[in-house]
Protein backbone atom coordinates (compact mmCIF):
# COMPACT_ATOMS: atom_id res chain seq x y z
CA UNK A 1 0.00 0.00 0.00
CA UNK A 2 2.73 2.17 0.98
CA UNK A 3 4.28 2.07 -2.66
CA UNK A 4 1.19 2.31 -4.25
CA UNK A 5 0.57 5.66 -2.42
CA UNK A 6 3.90 6.82 -2.78
CA UNK A 7 3.67 6.04 -6.99
CA UNK A 8 0.37 7.91 -7.14
CA UNK A 9 2.35 10.81 -5.33
CA UNK A 10 4.80 10.79 -7.89
CA UNK A 11 1.91 10.73 -10.54
CA UNK A 12 -0.14 13.83 -9.22
CA UNK A 13 3.18 15.95 -8.85
CA UNK A 14 4.40 14.98 -12.37
CA UNK A 15 1.04 16.10 -13.81
CA UNK A 16 1.09 19.20 -11.70
CA UNK A 17 4.50 20.03 -13.03
CA UNK A 18 3.57 19.52 -16.34
CA UNK A 19 0.90 21.94 -16.45
CA UNK A 20 3.01 24.95 -14.57
CA UNK A 21 5.36 24.45 -17.34
CA UNK A 22 2.47 24.55 -19.98
CA UNK A 23 1.08 27.55 -18.74
CA UNK A 24 4.65 28.77 -17.86
CA UNK A 25 4.96 28.30 -21.81
CA UNK A 26 1.66 29.89 -22.42
CA UNK A 27 2.37 32.87 -20.51
CA UNK A 28 5.73 33.62 -22.43
CA UNK A 29 4.44 32.82 -25.73
CA UNK A 30 1.26 35.75 -24.60
CA UNK A 31 4.13 38.02 -24.06
CA UNK A 32 6.08 37.18 -27.59
CA UNK A 33 2.71 38.01 -29.36
CA UNK A 34 1.63 40.93 -27.69
CA UNK A 35 5.26 42.04 -28.58
CA UNK A 36 4.96 41.38 -32.39
CA UNK A 37 1.24 43.11 -31.83
CA UNK A 38 2.87 46.26 -31.95
CA UNK A 39 4.04 46.13 -34.75
CA UNK A 40 0.81 45.80 -36.36
CA UNK A 41 0.24 45.95 -39.70
CA UNK A 42 3.72 47.22 -39.85
CA UNK A 43 5.20 44.51 -41.62
CA UNK A 44 2.74 43.85 -44.14
CA UNK A 45 1.98 47.53 -45.06
CA UNK A 46 6.06 47.62 -45.47
CA UNK A 47 5.68 44.23 -48.08
CA UNK A 48 3.13 46.34 -50.24
CA UNK A 49 5.18 49.53 -49.90
CA UNK A 50 8.08 47.77 -51.92
CA UNK A 51 5.72 45.76 -54.11
CA UNK A 52 4.66 49.14 -55.41
CA UNK A 53 7.91 51.00 -55.57
CA UNK A 54 9.43 48.02 -57.80
CA UNK A 55 6.24 48.33 -59.86
CA UNK A 56 6.56 51.72 -60.30
CA UNK A 57 10.41 51.43 -61.13
CA UNK A 58 9.73 48.80 -63.29
CA UNK A 59 7.12 51.01 -65.22
CA UNK A 60 9.48 53.80 -65.64
CA UNK A 61 12.07 51.46 -66.61
CA UNK A 62 9.95 50.25 -69.26
CA UNK A 63 8.72 53.75 -70.49
CA UNK A 64 12.43 55.07 -70.35
CA UNK A 65 13.34 51.77 -73.00
CA UNK A 66 10.21 53.43 -75.32
CA UNK A 67 11.16 56.70 -75.23
CA UNK A 68 14.90 55.63 -76.31
CA UNK A 69 13.39 53.44 -79.34
CA UNK A 70 11.07 56.65 -80.01
CA UNK A 71 13.97 58.84 -80.43
CA UNK A 72 15.96 55.97 -82.74
CA UNK A 73 12.37 56.00 -84.86
CA UNK A 74 12.72 59.74 -85.66
CA UNK A 75 16.52 59.22 -86.21
CA UNK A 76 16.41 56.80 -88.90
CA UNK A 77 12.96 58.99 -90.10
CA UNK A 78 15.11 61.77 -90.92
CA UNK A 79 17.83 60.00 -92.23
CA UNK A 80 15.14 58.76 -94.27
CA UNK A 81 14.42 62.19 -95.55
CA UNK A 82 17.68 63.23 -95.98
CA UNK A 83 17.93 60.64 -98.59
CA UNK A 84 14.83 60.68 -100.28
CA UNK A 85 16.18 64.85 -100.54
CA UNK A 86 19.24 63.69 -101.96
CA UNK A 87 17.69 61.84 -104.76
CA UNK A 88 15.07 64.99 -105.25
CA UNK A 89 18.66 66.63 -106.14
CA UNK A 90 19.64 64.09 -108.60
CA UNK A 91 17.04 63.67 -110.17
CA UNK A 92 16.30 67.52 -110.43
CA UNK A 93 20.08 67.89 -111.96
CA UNK A 94 19.12 65.23 -114.56
CA UNK A 95 16.34 67.00 -115.68
CA UNK A 96 18.36 69.49 -117.68
CA UNK A 97 19.67 66.42 -119.43
CA UNK A 98 16.47 64.64 -120.80
CA UNK A 99 16.18 64.12 -124.13
CA UNK A 100 12.20 63.92 -124.57
CA UNK A 101 9.03 63.74 -122.41
CA UNK A 102 8.87 60.58 -121.50
CA UNK A 103 12.35 60.66 -119.78
CA UNK A 104 10.74 63.83 -118.44
CA UNK A 105 7.93 62.91 -117.16
CA UNK A 106 9.45 59.87 -115.36
CA UNK A 107 11.50 61.71 -113.30
CA UNK A 108 9.00 64.38 -112.39
CA UNK A 109 7.17 61.00 -111.05
CA UNK A 110 10.06 60.10 -109.34
CA UNK A 111 10.29 63.38 -107.37
CA UNK A 112 6.69 63.17 -107.07
CA UNK A 113 7.49 59.86 -105.45
CA UNK A 114 10.47 60.55 -103.31
CA UNK A 115 8.05 64.19 -102.02
CA UNK A 116 5.18 62.08 -100.40
CA UNK A 117 7.85 60.06 -99.18
CA UNK A 118 9.06 62.67 -97.08
CA UNK A 119 5.84 63.80 -96.37
CA UNK A 120 4.76 60.46 -95.09
CA UNK A 121 8.07 60.43 -92.76
CA UNK A 122 8.10 63.95 -91.44
CA UNK A 123 4.05 62.55 -90.17
CA UNK A 124 5.57 59.71 -88.55
CA UNK A 125 8.28 61.94 -86.74
CA UNK A 126 5.03 64.47 -85.32
CA UNK A 127 3.35 61.10 -84.82
CA UNK A 128 6.91 59.89 -82.69
CA UNK A 129 7.26 63.23 -81.09
CA UNK A 130 3.39 63.25 -79.64
CA UNK A 131 3.97 59.88 -78.74
CA UNK A 132 7.02 60.82 -77.01
CA UNK A 133 5.61 63.96 -75.09
CA UNK A 134 2.70 61.54 -73.56
CA UNK A 135 5.43 58.92 -72.65
CA UNK A 136 7.42 61.20 -71.03
CA UNK A 137 3.85 63.22 -69.16
CA UNK A 138 3.23 59.65 -67.95
CA UNK A 139 6.86 59.39 -66.88
CA UNK A 140 6.65 62.59 -64.41
CA UNK A 141 3.35 61.40 -62.92
CA UNK A 142 4.75 57.95 -62.54
CA UNK A 143 7.69 59.44 -60.95
CA UNK A 144 5.85 61.82 -58.86
CA UNK A 145 4.01 58.74 -57.18
CA UNK A 146 7.18 56.66 -56.43
CA UNK A 147 8.48 59.64 -54.92
CA UNK A 148 5.42 59.24 -52.92
CA UNK A 149 5.65 55.73 -52.34
CA UNK A 150 9.17 55.42 -51.37
CA UNK A 151 9.01 58.63 -48.49
CA UNK A 152 5.80 56.35 -47.60
CA UNK A 153 8.20 53.14 -47.18
CA UNK A 154 10.85 54.93 -45.70
CA UNK A 155 8.84 56.20 -42.52
CA UNK A 156 7.07 52.70 -42.57
CA UNK A 157 10.41 50.74 -42.50
CA UNK A 158 11.61 53.85 -40.00
CA UNK A 159 8.89 52.73 -37.49
CA UNK A 160 9.07 48.83 -37.80
CA UNK A 161 12.78 49.46 -37.46
CA UNK A 162 11.89 51.32 -34.05
CA UNK A 163 9.14 48.52 -33.04
CA UNK A 164 11.47 46.18 -33.07
CA UNK A 165 14.58 48.26 -31.81
CA UNK A 166 12.72 49.02 -28.65
CA UNK A 167 11.62 45.21 -27.71
CA UNK A 168 14.33 43.01 -29.36
CA UNK A 169 15.91 42.16 -26.65
CA UNK A 170 12.87 41.17 -24.57
CA UNK A 171 11.87 39.32 -27.44
CA UNK A 172 14.92 37.48 -27.75
CA UNK A 173 15.12 36.61 -24.16
CA UNK A 174 11.32 35.40 -24.20
CA UNK A 175 11.76 32.91 -27.22
CA UNK A 176 15.15 31.50 -25.07
CA UNK A 177 12.70 31.02 -22.43
CA UNK A 178 10.29 29.60 -24.61
CA UNK A 179 12.14 27.21 -26.07
CA UNK A 180 13.65 25.87 -23.01
CA UNK A 181 10.71 25.25 -21.50
CA UNK A 182 9.68 23.61 -24.09
CA UNK A 183 12.63 21.06 -23.82
CA UNK A 184 11.88 19.64 -20.41
CA UNK A 185 7.55 18.96 -21.79
CA UNK A 186 7.45 16.07 -23.34
CA UNK A 187 6.69 16.52 -27.84
CA UNK A 188 3.40 15.19 -27.57
CA UNK A 189 2.19 17.83 -25.29
CA UNK A 190 3.79 20.62 -27.03
CA UNK A 191 2.23 19.14 -30.21
CA UNK A 192 -1.19 19.19 -29.03
CA UNK A 193 -0.82 22.76 -27.27
CA UNK A 194 0.77 24.26 -30.38
CA UNK A 195 -2.04 22.81 -32.60
CA UNK A 196 -4.55 24.25 -30.24
CA UNK A 197 -2.91 27.51 -30.02
CA UNK A 198 -2.69 27.80 -33.40
CA UNK A 199 -6.51 27.26 -34.26
CA UNK A 200 -7.37 29.56 -31.57
CA UNK A 201 -7.80 33.38 -32.64
CA UNK A 202 -6.55 35.02 -29.11
CA UNK A 203 -3.30 32.30 -29.42
CA UNK A 204 -4.58 30.72 -26.41
CA UNK A 205 -3.72 27.23 -26.01
CA UNK A 206 -4.25 26.91 -21.64
CA UNK A 207 -6.69 29.13 -19.80
CA UNK A 208 -8.10 29.20 -16.42
CA UNK A 209 -11.59 28.18 -15.37
CA UNK A 210 -13.89 31.85 -14.71
CA UNK A 211 -17.15 31.84 -13.30
CA UNK A 212 -17.18 28.33 -14.15
CA UNK A 213 -16.93 28.96 -17.43
CA UNK A 214 -13.79 28.40 -19.93
CA UNK A 215 -11.41 31.56 -20.03
CA UNK A 216 -10.88 30.70 -24.00
CA UNK A 217 -14.81 29.49 -25.73
CA UNK A 218 -16.53 31.10 -22.53
CA UNK A 219 -18.21 27.70 -22.62
CA UNK A 220 -19.47 26.40 -19.22
CA UNK A 221 -17.53 23.63 -17.49
CA UNK A 222 -19.40 20.73 -15.55
CA UNK A 223 -18.80 21.12 -11.83
CA UNK A 224 -16.89 17.24 -11.87
CA UNK A 225 -14.42 18.84 -14.50
CA UNK A 226 -13.68 21.68 -12.87
CA UNK A 227 -13.45 19.23 -9.63
CA UNK A 228 -10.54 16.82 -12.14
CA UNK A 229 -8.71 20.61 -12.75
CA UNK A 230 -8.34 21.50 -9.53
CA UNK A 231 -6.90 18.15 -8.39
CA UNK A 232 -4.28 18.28 -11.15
CA UNK A 233 -4.21 14.32 -11.68
CA UNK A 234 -4.51 14.40 -15.08
CA UNK A 235 -4.83 17.07 -18.25
CA UNK A 236 -8.29 18.69 -18.61
CA UNK A 237 -9.54 20.05 -21.34
CA UNK A 238 -12.59 21.99 -22.57
CA UNK A 239 -14.85 20.02 -24.41
CA UNK A 240 -16.13 22.80 -26.60
CA UNK A 241 -13.22 24.55 -28.03
CA UNK A 242 -10.30 21.77 -26.79
CA UNK A 243 -8.07 24.34 -24.76
CA UNK A 244 -6.33 22.68 -21.70
CA UNK A 245 -7.54 23.63 -18.61
CA UNK A 246 -5.97 25.12 -15.06
CA UNK A 247 -7.22 26.14 -12.12
CA UNK A 248 -6.63 29.76 -11.00
CA UNK A 249 -4.29 28.94 -8.49
CA UNK A 250 -1.53 27.55 -10.88
CA UNK A 251 -2.31 30.40 -13.10
CA UNK A 252 -1.74 32.93 -10.38
CA UNK A 253 1.75 31.15 -9.11
CA UNK A 254 2.87 31.37 -12.42
CA UNK A 255 2.80 35.02 -13.75
CA UNK A 256 5.90 36.26 -14.90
Amino acid sequence: MMTNQSNSAEKEITVEEKLRMLYELQTVDSKIDEIRNLRGELPLEVRDLEDDVARLETRIKNYSEDLKALDEDIKRSKMFIDQCMAKIKKYEADQGGVRNNREYDYINKEIEFEKLEIELAEKHIREFKHEKEQKTKQIDEITKELTDRQDALMHKRNDLSSIIAENEKDEAHLLEKSKQIESVIEPRLIIAYKRIRNNANNGLGIVTIERSACGGCFSKIPPQRQLDVRLRRKIMVCEHCGRILVDNEIAEETKL
